[in-house]
């Protein structure tokens, strides 16, 4: 018999705001927010929202941040707030703190996806493997990750940062699934990572204990004995999804990651239009 989170559509938040005045992205493109810059002529926000309209594993779509006013600025996403098709939270001080508020409006038993707005590249076929594989893993939490090497293999002139385990490294991918309410749970350890996202041993060494740090400065850590020990210190069962789409891994953090996604996008349109 399937638990109702191998069988509920899920409920997507997606991170709008952004998480600072003058982000480099914004201001290169000459709009007031980043997820208003566009890539390939459409607002990354507008991309984000659509991509997940067009799952049929997303049911309810809520933006978080920026502000009404910004949104305003993108018709095609206000025409969607306004018909009630999607939904709109105001952001908090941080994103962890916004993702906790967004969980805090969903129904605690309700599967959630979160992501972010600048998450540019992502596809219907990424946002379902990374759905499906999470429904199958029986976790309380699921994580999306690449492999460092997919990656390079794609975008050989990319620099992506990757945490370096035994069985290779792994990029984070900004899809994160939240499928049972002790998962909802996780947002104030969540909360506690960003507060110490200076001082990242603090929480690696509380989280895993040394001897898990001592093993992977030592390189013989792995992602599957790392995230045993996740879910062993935090009583819920914490997973990964490793996608095999190197698209997955590439947001847009800089004004550099812009351009190369804007370099991808007209690769793709090209090999589409060859195909006719």
């Amino acid at each position: 018999m399937k638990s109702s989170s191998e069988s509920k559509p899920f409920s997507a938040l997606i991170l709008a705001a952004d998480r600072h005045d003058g982000d480099a992205v914004a201001t290169a493109a000459g709009v007031d927010c980043k997820a208003l810059a566009t890539v390939d002529g459409i607002p990354m926000v507008r991309r984000v929202t659509s991509t997940l309209r067009s799952s049929p594993l997303v049911e309810r779509i809520t933006l978080i941040g920026p502000t009404r006013a910004l949104l305003r600025q993108e018709p095609q996403v206000e025409a969607w707030l306004q018909a009630g098709e999607i939904n709109w939270l105001s952001h908090a001080n941080s994103p962890s703190a916004s993702a906790a508020l967004g969980l805090e409006a969903e129904d605690p038993t309700q599967p959630v996806l979160l992501t972010t707005a600048d998450h540019a590249l992502l596809t219907p076929d990424i946002v379902d493997y990374f759905l499906t594989e999470a429904r199958r893993s029986g976790c309380d939490f699921v994580v999306g990750v690449a492999r460092l090497e997919t990656v390079k293999a794609r975008f050989p002139g990319n620099r992506r940062t990757a945490i370096k385990l035994k069985d290779g490294p792994f990029c984070g991918c900004n899809l994160f699934a939240f499928m049972t309410e002790r998962g909802h749970q996780l947002a104030p350890f969540w909360r506690r990572i960003e507060q110490e996202r200076k001082r990242p041993w603090r929480v690696i060494t509380g989280a895993l204990g040394w001897t898990a740090v001592l093993r992977y400065l030592a390189g013989t850590l792995t992602l599957e004995q790392a995230l045993e020990r996740l879910s062993r210190k935090l009583n819920m069962r914490i997973g990964a999804v490793v996608l095999p789409f190197a698209e997955a891994a590439v947001d847009v953090d800089t004004p550099a990651d812009r351009q190369l996604v804007e370099t991808i996008l007209a690769e793709r349109v090209g090999r589409e239009a060859a195909q006719y």
